[in-house]
């Protein structure tokens, strides 16, 4: 089954030099069936889209949680052989799993991550996370809402996973280009 885990670049690189994603639990991102439920129609195709969109919203939640984190949302697929059913507590169209094992670095079959023409949508979302996740009363809640909502407009771009260790290794830890000249 694929999962969907949420990251960023700081993370990321964690994860790649641990050799593993974790500790457990942790939530991750899925085809569930309430995600089928909600989108009766679609595809399995557009149903993984759906379940990526979730884990690329999460992934703001992370940046903004981490502020030397570069704004770009990371996303990392993993296919794995079993996911623990939801305990149904999970809303209709919710794609979130909690799973309570850590995700091995060899079940890596991508990483998406956001281009640079997107670090300044994703910073205004990121900026915004608290007050959109917060009271629906606050003045502001309905500008956080609509600067998160616009981080799906854009694309994150592939990466195979063998890519991923030269990226890491090009953009360091904290996202910016290393020096290469020494």
């Amino acid at each position: 089954m694929r999962i969907y885990i949420p990251s960023t670049i700081p993370l990321l690189d964690a994860a790649c030099h641990a050799g593993e994603f974790g500790p457990a639990p942790q939530t991750v991102y899925a085809v569930t069936p309430a995600l089928r439920e909600w989108f009766a129609t679609a595809d399995d195709e557009e149903l993984e889209y759906a379940a990526m969109e979730q884990a690329a919203r999460a992934s703001v939640g992370l940046i903004a949680a981490d502020p030397t984190a570069p704004r770009k949302r990371v996303v990392v697929a993993c296919d794995v052989a079993a996911i623990p059913p939801a305990d149904g507590t999970v809303q209709l169209g919710d794609a979130r799993l909690e799973l309570h094992v850590v995700v091995p670095w060899t079940a890596v079959a991508a990483a998406h991550l956001d281009g640079d023409p997107a670090v300044e949508v994703v910073s205004k979302a990121a900026e915004l996370w608290d007050v959109a996740h917060g009271d629906t009363a606050d003045p502001g809640h309905e500008d956080a809402v609509f600067a998160l909502d616009s981080c799906e407009g854009e694309d994150l771009l592939w990466y195979a996973t063998q890519e991923i260790p030269d990226f890491l290794a090009a953009v360091g830890p904290r996202g910016g280009l290393q020096d290469r000249t020494g």
